[in-house]
């Protein structure tokens, strides 16, 4: 079983960033592996696995696009345990979804893994697109917003549970396929490859953090940096950004002296009810 897992570099989201000129300010902005893809990369680990750190049959492969100190990012997800590393070189200024899309089926067709296991969004665009144009591209199935994954024990299908709208959803998808996930995927028991765990095997409900062991085996593994045109990846982008705005500033809220006014407020001023 080979795993491809997806990931982005994206700016530590507790921090202010400033706007000037129309543009994100990142000069001296850290960075940080997108939590969802952190999701997906531990998805992809306990697949992997008997047990939580136990014997392993698979192997898990990450990839990124980005400049090429991403590798700082993609050698801690090899800490975490993933097995080798692709940096695909490129700019967030010069990718779009549809860009990155494309320039994943490339690796995908290159690798052949028999599953691509993604966060469901990067917290930095909030697009939810990467993960559905790539299953298009590749003419494979898709399942999205998983918060369960299991494989089958002939490793030819998954059963999992989808969040939607009015609940969750259960289905079955034939592999390879594209499968995107959220937080709840790192449940104790949420994910599990019948082949090699039983039912009642469990992990930590959190994902893993790098050892000290893991990370001096991540300086061993390889990363291989590569590009677009090496793959054969070509073509400009779908969507531009003309320029990013501030929200504007919120008004200050009024007070009111009863329940009766603020009902006839809502009715006849803001026209919510």
């Amino acid at each position: 079983m080979k795993i491809l897992v997806p990931c982005k570099r994206v700016p530590n989201p507790e921090l202010k960033l400033k706007i000037a000129g129309g543009a994100v300010e990142l000069a001296g902005t850290t960075w940080q592996v997108n939590p969802f893809d952190e999701y997906a990369v531990e998805t992809a680990l306990r697949l992997t696995e008997k047990s939580k750190g136990g014997e392993r049959s698979g192997e898990v492969v990450v990839v990124s696009i980005g400049p090429k100190d991403t590798a700082t990012q993609l050698r801690q997800l090899l800490a975490m345990g993933a097995d080798r590393a692709i940096l695909v070189a490129g700019d967030d200024a010069t990718l779009d979804a549809d860009l990155v899309a494309r320039t994943l089926k490339a690796v995908v067709e290159s690798e052949k893994p028999d599953l691509v296991v993604m966060g469901k969004q990067a917290v930095d665009g909030d697009d939810n697109q990467v993960g559905q144009l790539l299953a298009g591209y590749l003419a494979w199935p898709q399942a999205t917003f998983l918060s369960t994954l299991t494989l089958a024990a002939d490793g030819k299908s998954a059963t999992v549970l989808r969040e939607v709208d009015t609940g969750v959803e259960e289905r079955r998808v034939r592999l390879p396929a594209v499968a995107t996930v959220d937080l709840r995927i790192i449940g104790k028991k949420a994910v599990r490859n019948e082949a090699l765990a039983g039912p009642e095997t469990e992990w930590e409900d959190t994902q893993r953090l790098a050892s000290l062991k893991g990370i001096m085996a991540a300086k061993k593994k390889e990363l291989k940096e590569i590009t677009a045109e090496s793959l054969g990846v070509s073509g400009g982008l779908l969507v531009k950004t003309v320029r990013h705005e501030n929200p504007p500033s919120r008004k200050a809220g009024i007070k009111v002296a009863s329940v009766e006014e603020l009902v006839s407020k809502l009715h006849s001023e803001a026209k919510v009810i």
